[in-house]
């Protein structure tokens, strides 16, 4: 089968296109061929093992796994003999290391559900990392509620597109910040209010929140204080850009600020789940979350695709179409 693999950390143009050997699943395990994948900025975190933290993980000369990719959508092919949750010909979901190649292999009680029958590959292969990461920011760091008040910055992203969605659907009143050209698009998926932050800036606009979650770090802790209600949450996803110390300044310094203020100062990391992936399954059935589609690429432009997703003017998510 075909697979993107590397074997350096460095730029998209060191990724190749592999054949290697397709896999077969154990007891528990379950064989997707795969459809569709998605990229996310973790792609090129992992690709170019930068902050440098992130080598200590996945070994500091060199990466210990090779392979590539998170988020997909498929067909499970085969099904090891105790797996009991899916059969063959199942349309199904997910995020698991490896989604650039034909096929992955995942196991039955990791992030993987089936797709509903009204939810396309494209649609369901987006969802993984980037909306288990709104989800979580929203619900378990943010503790939304229904009538509060949320601002997404960085609402035309592959998270803030779906934080917008997520947050609409808990009864949430729901402001988004993005650039100009970006502002009709986050008003289409619910936003109340929509901040254009080449025209105004929501630090300055005297307007008041229960929680913020920031996926740009474009404006310091203090400020973002600022604008949320006594007892608010602020709740950061994306970090400074930098190798060493940059991206983890904010973390460092809502550790320190968090025992002298009023405000919850929040960081964390998602982690994919099968709960989750379940949870994000009812909401596409729904309706209530649709997967905002910027480009798709073929297998063979991944380090096109992950490049593009670097430059950060991505409109949503970033598909990889990977076979019909």
């Amino acid at each position: 089968m075909r697979a993107i693999a590397h074997y350096c950390y460095g730029a998209a143009d060191q990724l190749k296109l592999e054949k290697v050997a397709k896999p077969s699943p154990s007891d528990k395990q379950v064989l997707v061929k795969v459809h569709r994948a998605a990229v996310n900025p973790l792609d090129y975190h992992m690709m170019r093992g930068a902050p440098y933290f992130i080598r200590l993980g996945r070994g500091i000369g060199h990466p210990e796994r090779n392979v590539m990719g998170a988020d997909y959508a498929g067909v499970v092919e085969a099904v090891g003999s105790n797996v009991s949750r899916f059969k063959p010909g199942d349309r199904v979901f997910g995020g698991s290391r490896g989604a650039y190649a034909d096929y992955i292999m995942v196991a039955e009680d990791s992030a993987i559900a089936l797709i509903p029958e009204n939810v396309s590959f494209e649609q369901a292969s987006a969802v993984g990392v980037a909306a288990s990461t709104a989800l979580q920011a929203l619900r378990d760091h943010g503790q939304l509620t229904r009538g509060q008040s949320v601002l997404i910055n960085g609402a035309s992203g592959g998270v803030g597109t779906y934080a917008v969605q997520i947050a609409k659907s808990m009864g949430a009143e729901v402001a988004g910040v993005c650039s100009t050209r970006n502002v009709e698009r986050v008003v289409a998926i619910g936003a109340d209010r929509v901040f254009d932050y080449k025209k105004e800036s929501y630090i300055d606009s005297g307007e008041k929140y229960d929680l913020i979650v920031d996926m740009v770090s474009n404006h310091s802790i203090s400020d973002n204080r600022k604008v949320l209600k006594p007892g608010g949450r602020y709740v950061m996803v994306g970090g400074s850009k930098g190798n060493w110390l940059g991206p983890l300044a904010q973390p460092i310094s809502a550790m320190i600020q968090n025992s002298f203020v009023d405000e919850e100062l929040i960081f964390f990391v998602a982690s994919l789940t099968q709960a989750d992936t379940q949870v994000l399954a009812d909401m596409m059935a729904q309706g209530s979350v649709t997967s905002v589609i910027d480009r798709v690429y073929e297998l063979e432009q991944v380090a096109e695709a992950i490049s593009y997703s670097e430059s950060r003017r991505a409109r949503g998510k970033i598909i990889i179409r990977v076979s019909d």
